[in-house]
């Protein structure tokens, strides 16, 4: 009986708490692996405010993206849509690249403009510039934006400043292009990119835009794609020096005093109950960076893998009196994300074939997850090799395993780049309760039990491949160096004299 009206009071509480329609904020890391927050149990990241949304929200540890690389994930983020429908594919975009996410797919932000929400985004875009600016985030249902919109090791950095006082960037970045630029909405307003100054610019636009469409009673939806952790790392003098990880721990410092100040405009702003903050990654640590690539914690590789390492993510809810504190370990997905907050925000969802399921009744009563599967496309997927792996419940199949070149450096030589595909028939299988590690494969052999889970798999996995039509592939279209973003586009000799 108690349990009934609990049930009920949360109802009560959640609809009461709803009655004025909920705004929202997305933070999505770059690179950041399972075990880099402080909250997911690393013993020297300095993350206190992401840390303190996890003591007060909801954690989730069985939570997944769908690429292992940048744009397919932010595709699919945006569209609840595996990034095979939307074709992006295969790897990521480049600042010259001629596609982009297709104007025909429905973004968040264009689900949410039809019921009356402000929109905005800041930070990395990375899902295509194009020709006079047809696939930035001003095209695809933001009414703002402010950031650079690819990768920011897209353009040479050897000369660019990284940490204060005049520390340059480790590397070399991407030579024989543009430098990155800083662009708000359509408009270079900055080139290259001074990083010192990025994120104070980044809470600042923040800032302004939480505290506009307050004044107006507008509800908002603000997209924050951070570029930190991604390689270089780079912070400005509120976080340089301050960690106890170098670089790659001040860079994620400087990412959680960012959020710190979104919390804070959240606060002072008289909005924070009627927000739904939710926090999570695009892929796993580039391992190959070694100390300044992250960490994956338990989990078996890291970026450019289907391994656990590479698409398991941190991920976080907090919503004050709408979301009780806690942890699930439910299975859940970036792609659930865009039908969760159509459902909160009582907008329509887009006629096409979603991937993603409704995550309420995770959010509001720490339920059961209507995802039954997650599937696991390489970074070059293509419908002769289908899915690499699915998880189903518990447990994981691996039709396919390969290493990459993002995971090279670690110990395991199944995370290497020089470990080439290898098919598995029948596939590998794991107890990812059992085992996320990825260690140890199960015996089918005098398994009735297992064979009957692996026929299950096997179902699913024929009715997702059949219902998948690879849309045409914006990567494959090339790249024209006519394309880069430079600020003075009659200048010479180029790229180099693309500064302002």
């Amino acid at each position: 009986m108690d349990n009934i009206r609990f049930y009920f009071l949360t109802i009560f509480l959640f609809y009461t708490c709803s009655a004025s329609t909920p705004n929202f904020v997305l933070l999505f890391a770059d690179d950041l692996g399972f075990g880099d927050l402080g909250c997911y149990g690393h013993p020297s990241s300095l993350t206190p405010n992401l840390d303190r949304l996890a003591a007060g929200g909801l954690r989730f540890t069985d939570f997944y993206c769908t690429s292992p690389v940048c744009t397919p994930s932010r595709a699919s983020l945006l569209t609840g849509r595996y990034q095979t429908r939307s074709g992006t594919y295969p790897g990521v975009l480049y600042p010259g690249s001629r596609g982009g996410l297709p104007l025909n797919e429905t973004t968040i932000a264009e689900v949410l403009k039809p019921v009356g929400y402000a929109t905005a985004a800041m930070g990395k875009w990375h899902l295509g510039v194009g020709a006079n600016g047809t696939f930035l985030p001003t095209r695809q249902g933001f009414d703002q934006y402010l950031g650079i919109p690819y990768s920011h090791d897209m353009g040479p950095c050897q000369n660019l400043t990284c940490f204060p006082p005049d520390v340059k960037c480790f590397g070399l970045c991407d030579v024989g292009t543009v430098t990155v630029p800083l662009m708000q909405n359509e408009v270079i307003k900055q080139q290259p990119v001074n990083f010192l100054d990025l994120e104070r610019a980044y809470s600042d636009f923040a800032t302004s835009f939480i505290t506009s469409s307050t004044k107006k009673k507008q509800p908002f939806f603000l997209y924050y794609p951070s570029h930190h952790t991604h390689y270089p790392q780079y912070a400005g003098s509120g976080a340089a020096g301050r960690s106890l990880r170098g670089p790659f721990g001040d860079a994620l410092l400087e990412f959680d005093n960012t959020i710190g100040n979104l919390m804070t405009t959240l606060e002072n702003t008289g909005v924070i109950n009627n927000t739904l903050v939710f926090f999570t990654s695009d892929n796993g640590p580039e391992l190959m960076r070694m100390s300044r690539g992250g960490n994956a914690g338990p989990l078996k590789c890291g970026k450019g893998t289907t391994y656990e390492g590479g698409m398991r993510e941190p991920a976080i809810a907090f919503w004050p009196g709408t979301i009780r504190p806690g942890v699930t370990h439910e299975m859940a997905s970036t792609l659930d994300i865009l039908p969760t907050i159509a459902s909160l925000a009582g907008a329509k969802l887009p006629r096409v074939m979603l991937d993603g399921v409704d995550m309420t009744e995770i959010l509001v009563n720490q339920g059961k997850s209507k995802r039954e599967a997650m599937m696991f496309y390489p970074t070059d997927p293509s419908e002769m090799y289908g899915l690499f792996a699915l998880r189903l419940g518990k447990y994981k199949a691996h039709f396919y395993t390969r290493g990459a070149p993002h995971s090279s450096s670690t110990p395991d030589q199944d995370c290497s780049l020089f470990t080439v595909l290898k098919a598995h028939d029948p596939p590998l299988i794991f107890n990812l309760e059992a085992d996320p590690s990825e260690h140890y494969p199960l015996p089918l052999m005098e398994r009735p039990d297992l064979q009957a889970v692996l026929e299950r798999i096997k179902k699913v996995k024929g009715q997702f491949e059949a219902s998948m039509v690879f849309g045409e592939s914006q990567i494959s279209k090339g790249s024209d160096p006519n394309l880069e973003p430079c600020c003075s586009p009659q200048c010479s000799p180029k790229p180099s004299c693309c500064k302002c």
